[in-house]
């Protein structure tokens, strides 16, 4: 474990896929909890289980995070975030929140087709009342080509602008590729 890694108020983890930000989010986790006896960490997930490749991966993702983080609780939340921040955040808590790209998703995107707005205002008044730690992951996916189709360059825009927006009240900001972490704001 990095002894020198510590955890910031609010922390926005950004990559690509598979590019390590679930597990820095876990090692921040696994920092925290190691501080003090009386920390708790709990998980926010935002995905839902749609099909059967994504059952598989969410069993294979809670299997593999009680081994890495045995601590480490789980609430299943995938739209209303702020409520989830706001009822779980202690000053001895810290939440992870895996991740933003999926909940964006669950509204703008559903699987039934009802689309909603997501209520980002009511998401950062929550991150910014936190009483305790958030650590929140989320996919960057603006760096590549942009495939055609109106509604795909909607949900591109809006990640990039809920990454800004989230971004700017969060005290560190990291971005990873191949398992490392670039700090783009704070301090490691």
């Amino acid at each position: 474990m990095d002894v020198e890694l510590t955890v910031a108020p609010r922390e926005l983890i950004l990559g690509g896929q598979r590019s390590g930000k679930s597990r820095r989010a876990e090692l921040l986790a696994r920092v925290w909890l190691a501080q003090s006896s009386q920390n708790r960490a709990v998980l926010i997930a935002t995905g839902q289980p749609h099909d059967t490749e994504m059952r598989e991966r969410i069993a294979r993702h809670q299997r593999d995070r009680a081994e890495r983080v045995p601590g480490l609780g789980t609430i299943e939340e995938p739209l209303h975030l702020d409520r989830a921040i706001t009822e779980h955040s202690t000053p001895a808590t810290l939440l992870v929140v895996d991740c933003l790209t999926l909940w964006l998703t669950n509204h703008l995107m559903p699987a039934d087709g009802t689309a909603s707005e997501p209520p980002i205002e009511a998401l950062l008044l929550a991150l910014r009342a936190a009483a305790g730690p958030v650590v929140l992951v989320g996919n960057e996916i603006g760096l590549g080509v942009i495939p055609m189709g109106r509604e795909v360059r909607h949900f591109v825009d809006a990640l990039g602008r809920l990454n800004q927006e989230v971004a700017a009240i969060c005290e560190r900001v990291s971005f990873m590729a191949a398992g490392l972490p670039l700090t783009l704001k704070g301090h490691a």
